[in-house]
């Protein structure tokens, strides 16, 4: 068995995903002595000196030294010149590990520390190379084979989060007899399951069709009673596509492009968001967020359970409006008959009844229905 190569004495692991930085990170610790002695800094606040006494004094027990700096790209920043300068004589007892977002390769310090130590990639896979590296990942790290629409699927529904990848490819090796993982293992996963029915309720939004988005949210509440307060967020992200995807088509991104963008899967779901993006505008939008962050205070008022904050609401563009308490027609109070009268009247013109409209309705039936007590 080839003997592996010594320890570099600095790693830069240059990338945004902290999943592949601390993949690597590993692997550097298994170049070093089992009891090497390890520190671990906060680029933000570290100081040089502090830094640099614990590179260059011995360790306790002779095992050598790790020093890992996480958030290095403020230190870089502050303390370029000096670390140019260790760059160009390392301890030879210590290995230096740099964790930073980014490290351009134009840079000196980068071609200092590829010259004498290892400069490692740790960004995601491009979106179109995702589903070999979930392949590739989930053979390697977790002994399943994944066919290829169901890496595909995967990606879809998780992204880029390498993290949270290899966490559900930890469950579906527990999950799959034999290690073979399919699409139908991977979208009947437990951990989809809630995201997949939230997704199916803003789909019949984008389709136009906000009574069967109704009818799938009482259904799911009734089955996961935590729904309630993950719907806010699960809106706003669907409003936020709908503001990106009018942002892209205006400057000319094609439909596919902004299906895979937006991660809008099925495909056959693009139509129908695209038009109802098209019918909602960024007016409509902007209005619809307004509402939603009005829920979302509301709810975290103090005022008491999500359930019971919000007692109604309008659609501003759409004929649907809602109440939570339940309206008598007849017998027993009249208090909600002006509902019924706007319902009737959505009815007749096809048009979303106006905040204006519901309160003189209200004010008509309180004058025909008096309340008991009022004087007679």
């Amino acid at each position: 068995m080839p003997k592996a190569d010594p320890a570099k004495p600095i790693y830069a692991l240059a990338g945004s995903d902290s999943f592949l930085q601390l993949q690597k990170l590993t692997e550097i610790l298994t170049l070093l002595p089992a009891d090497a002695q390890r520190s671990d800094f906060d680029g933000e606040k570290a100081e040089l000196a502090d830094v640099l006494d614990d590179l260059r004094s011995f360790a306790m027990f002779g095992g050598g030294k790790v020093v890992v700096i996480r958030s290095a790209d403020d230190f870089i920043t502050r303390y370029r010149s000096p670390l140019e300068d260790y760059a160009q004589k390392p301890s030879d007892s210590a290995t230096l590990v740099l964790r930073v977002n980014s490290l351009p390769g134009g840079h000196k310090i980068y071609k200092l520390i590829a010259k004498v130590g290892k400069i490692e990639d740790c960004n995601p896979p491009k979106a179109n190379a995702l589903p070999q590296w979930i392949i590739r990942h989930g053979k390697s790290a977790h002994a399943i084979t994944l066919a290829p629409d169901a890496a595909s699927l995967l990606a879809d529904l998780i992204g880029a989060d390498l993290g949270r990848l290899d966490t559900e490819l930890a469950k579906l090796a527990l999950m799959c007899e034999g290690g073979k993982v399919t699409a139908e293992a991977v979208g009947s996963a437990v951990s989809f399951q809630r995201e997949r029915q939230m997704w199916d309720m803003t789909n019949e939004l984008a389709a136009g069709r906000p009574a069967e988005a109704l009818r799938k949210w009482r259904q799911l509440i009734q089955s996961d009673t935590t729904a309630e307060f993950r719907a806010v967020t699960w809106l706003g992200m669907w409003l936020e596509n709908v503001r990106k995807a009018l942002a892209m088509k205006r400057s000319g991104t094609s439909d596919g492009d902004i299906a895979t963008a937006l991660k809008i899967w099925p495909r056959e779901n693009l139509a129908p968001f695209m038009k109802t993006a098209a019918a909602m505008g960024d007016a409509g939008v902007g209005r619809a967020l307004d509402l939603l962050t009005n829920v979302d205070r509301k709810s975290k008022s103090g005022v008491g359970e999500f359930a019971t904050n919000v007692e109604g609401f309008r659609h501003k563009d759409l004929p649907v409006f809602s109440v939570q308490y339940h309206p008598e027609a007849s017998p027993g109070p009249h208090d909600a008959a002006y509902l019924f009268d706007a319902f009737m009247e959505m009815m007749k013109s096809r048009k979303p009844v106006t905040g204006k409209r519901l309160l003189e309705l209200q004010e008509l039936r309180t004058d025909v229905n008096p309340p008991s007590d009022a004087p007679g």
